[in-house]
């Protein structure tokens, strides 16, 4: 199971990477093998401003749907529409081709709240 160094992580699963102001969100690894086959990705919440861990979409696998939360207040600036026709992005490669969307960030600072990736390998139990 992979859990990049580079990322931070939140305890609902959410893995994060920063670029300047603009956020790179997805789920982890470990989220989407819990979840199974992934089948659509819904995410209604493009050009809304979201506070920290407010639901700013949805994943459907073939048994559960589960909510996604936002690690850092902000903007969300693009949905990752490959996800439409490819959800098993998620699954197949859940820290590059199936990241989930993209957010103008409100404070940097926040990152500083985030899990890295030791801890949450250790809230994971895979450590």
């Amino acid at each position: 199971m992979e859990t990049p160094l580079n990322l931070k992580y939140t305890k609902d699963h959410e893995w994060i990477s920063i670029d300047e102001k603009i956020a790179t969100v997805g789920i982890t690894d470990f989220a989407q093998r819990e979840l199974g086959d992934i089948v659509y990705v819904e995410v209604e919440t493009v050009g809304e401003s979201l506070n920290a861990d407010d639901i700013f979409g949805a994943v459907e696998a073939v048994k559960t749907v589960s909510d996604l939360f936002l690690p850092i207040a902000g903007k969300i600036i693009e949905f990752n529409e490959s996800l439409d026709n490819n959800p098993e992005d998620i699954n197949n490669d859940p820290y590059g081709k199936g990241w989930v969307v993209k957010v103008e960030i409100d404070d940097t600072n926040e990152v500083n709240n985030l899990l890295s990736a030791q801890q949450y390998k250790e809230l994971i139990g895979a450590d």
